[in-house]
């Protein structure tokens, strides 16, 4: 009778499986690992160079985030808003929102196409629901985030808005996209630091979702700093908000740059060895 693997050891975030270690009946040790599951799947090799992969989903995943940090960065810095005007300042940040809805919505369906498949589907479904799984929920919220951004900067573009209407359809939004974004880079840094921190400085993972999850804490100071009063229409610290901004952005840009070497790197495991007492 074979002596089947044996499950030796499991990485856990509340509910959530981030990796998992079997010994094998020769005593190798088998790691699977969440995002790197997702980031490099079994079987597909990386295509094209680190900077130009244009038939490769990461490649523009990373290309669109980038665009989209860079475009809200140039937005929050008050010499662009007095150069081209306030109008042109809005558009910048309407178009760097469309950016973030599509990297986010590619990051959702590698997500997707990461996980089971349904037994006798000839195709994955275009939407899925699979709560057990923690990549899943990081891509829908940042998902659902980026279109909270998209109602909040297409609303701006409105002009002569009532004081109401900014506080309910340009603020708001932004609020809860920043409340998305601050819970999905949260748990992307779980998934990747297996807990709820980690000091790993060697791995490109841990420095994206680090600096991902920087820069959601950034744009949520700024959208605590931009309430925008329902009474008076106005801004609560403009100076404050557009700071936290382009801070923000800056660090989402960083996050989405380091993407393109993380979908090349090499992801051979090391030489697995019998388990000893102790590992």
């Amino acid at each position: 009778m074979p002596v089947r693997d044996r499950e030796d050891r499991q990485g856990r975030v509340g509910p959530f499986v981030t990796y998992v270690e079997r010994v094998r009946p020769d005593g190798a040790v088998a790691r699977w690992d969440s995002r790197r599951h997702r980031k490099h799947p079994t079987g597909v090799p990386a295509t094209g160079s680190t900077w130009w992969a244009p038939r490769a989903r990461g490649w523009w995943i990373a290309v669109l985030f980038a665009v989209g940090s860079l475009l809200f960065a140039l937005g929050a810095v008050p010499g662009y808003a007095s150069a081209v005007g306030a109008s042109w300042d809005t558009v910048t940040f309407f178009t760097g929102s469309l950016f973030f809805t599509a990297a986010g919505f590619l990051t959702y369906r590698e997500a997707v196409d990461a996980g089971p498949r349904t037994p006798g589907a000839s195709r994955r479904r275009f939407f899925v629901f699979q709560p057990g799984r923690i990549d899943w929920w990081a891509s829908a919220v940042q998902l659902a985030g980026t279109v909270f951004f998209n109602v909040s900067t297409g609303v701006a573009m409105v002009s002569d808005l009532s004081a109401q209407a900014a506080h309910r359809h340009v603020w708001r939004p932004d609020a809860f996209g920043s409340v998305c974004f601050l819970v999905a880079s949260a748990l992307a840094w779980t998934e990747t630091c297996h807990g709820w921190a980690a000091w790993r400085p060697r791995s490109l993972s841990w420095w994206i979702t680090g600096l991902n999850l920087a820069g959601s804490v950034a744009f949520g100071v700024s959208a605590v700093a931009g309430y925008i009063s329902p009474d008076t229409g106005q801004i609560h610290n403009a100076e404050l908000t557009n700071l936290g901004t382009f801070v923000g952005a800056l660090c989402f840009l960083a996050g989405a740059l380091l993407l393109m070497p993380e979908r090349t790197e090499d992801t051979t495991p090391a030489a697995t060895a019998p388990a000893t007492a102790g590992t």
